[in-house]
């Protein structure tokens, strides 16, 4: 038998040196995440209870259901999918989930017009006790290259005494090294501050804990936790000028359609989108309801999520209980979102030119209501609201429900 540890460095060296050389691509493959990445993950649902039929049945449903042509193309297979190395080092499927192998599977993917995603980790296991990367980067890399991967979520269970800059930074080598454009999804939960070192590395980084199906309770273990929808949006509203086009924070995966009230689940994609997030489906698609459809089908929030403008959510302020959130879009538009975290209803009285704003921390865009007029589209009602005024005076009173959003786009006028 072949000493494992040899063939991995050797693989390495030769991978290392064809890159050097320019045989192999060493680019920032940024182009693959100039919005924010949409697509499914087999985890909230499933976790590690998945199969090859499981993937075939979803990449069905992402077609039938217009989810694919809405956005959603990536299709995730999260923890609980390997099988052991073979003699050489080289990561296996567990034949009896994956009967057909990978390969096969992604070519099923491809061929629905959708891409295929896996999971490893940067430790010696991953979170589910499955062979993890650490000391294999190198020939994982390359056997996603060879089963035609299109997107890596790389976690960080079992990194005992391990870097996360140096963890990270070996793999995105790795897989430019492998020379196909994978996207890294790097799920580090935030411990080491990844937004403040991971664009030069991968795509996204996990900017905290894993989320949970709740709106506002924190889910508290002996060694970790799971936060609450509301938990996400306040570790990421200080984030913001972190995100930018091929780089994106993530506050975890989408909970819609998993057993939060219709409220919580439209308030909790309506934020994801305004926050310029990964939307990443948790949900099983092939049973949805008409109001999980309806939430995730809603092009215009898809429009603001995927602005090509790229900058991340403001939250401006609060005021009577509700949290004021403005979003600059490409050619001088703007998103405004209300959210009502309480536990009643709150109506409030809109007066625009309390929310003359610059965002001068990230875009220099200003919302200049004292000058500009918009026109206020309802997007989740699908209707015009009206204008907004020059004049200083109370426009409207807005209803927010409880734990529910408002949201607009602001057209500017022509002059």
């Amino acid at each position: 038998m072949r000493n494992n540890s040899l063939v991995a460095k050797t693989l390495a060296a030769v991978l290392f040196a064809l890159m050097q050389c320019g045989i192999v691509s060493a680019q920032k493959w940024d182009n693959l995440s100039q919005t924010p990445q949409m697509g499914w993950s087999t985890w909230n649902k499933f976790q590690g209870n998945i199969n090859e039929d499981i993937i075939k049945g979803i990449a069905d449903a992402l077609v039938e259901t217009g989810l694919r042509d809405a956005g959603y193309t990536y299709l995730n297979i999260d923890d609980c999918w390997h099988g052991t190395r073979d003699e050489n080092g080289f990561i296996q499927v567990d034949a009896k989930k994956f009967p057909n192998g990978m390969k096969a599977l992604a070519d099923y993917v491809h061929s629905k017009g959708l891409k295929l995603g896996i999971y490893s980790d940067c430790g010696t296991q991953t979170c589910a006790g499955m062979p993890g990367s650490l000391g294999h980067e190198y020939q994982d890399a390359l056997q996603y290259a060879r089963w035609e991967i299109d997107y890596l979520k790389h976690d960080w269970c079992n990194t005992e005494n391990v870097n996360p800059i140096g963890a990270y930074s070996l793999m995105s080598n790795a897989l430019r090294a492998a020379g196909r454009p994978i996207f890294l999804s790097m799920c580090e939960w935030g411990d080491n501050k990844p937004w403040k070192w991971a664009r030069e590395i991968g795509n996204s980084w996990r900017i905290g804990p894993d989320i949970w199906c709740s709106f506002d309770s924190t889910k508290v273990f002996p060694t970790f936790v799971q936060y609450s929808v509301m938990d996400c949006i306040h570790k990421n509203d200080t984030l913001r000028a972190y995100a930018r086009p091929g780089h994106w924070n993530d506050p975890d995966m989408l909970e819609v359609g998993n057993g939060m009230t219709v409220n919580e689940d439209r308030a909790h994609f309506t934020m994801w989108c305004m926050m310029a997030s990964p939307l990443i489906l948790g949900n099983d698609l092939r049973n949805m309801s008409k109001e999980t459809k309806e939430i995730l089908m809603n092009k215009a929030l898809i429009a603001i999520d995927q602005d090509t403008l790229g900058v991340q959510g403001l939250h401006f302020c609060t005021e009577e209980g509700l949290d004021f959130w403005f979003k600059p879009l490409a050619g001088g538009d703007w998103a405004f979102a209300i959210l009502n975290p309480t536990k009643a209803d709150v109506t409030y009285a809109l007066n625009w030119q309390r929310f003359n704003l610059t965002d001068e921390e990230v875009s220099g865009k200003s919302t200049s209501f004292d000058k500009v007029v918009y026109d206020v589209n309802n997007l989740w009602t699908y209707k015009k609201e009206g204008k907004t005024s020059t004049k200083d005076k109370t426009d409207r009173k807005v209803t927010v429900p409880s734990h529910d959003v408002v949201v607009y786009r602001l057209v500017k006028r022509d002059k």
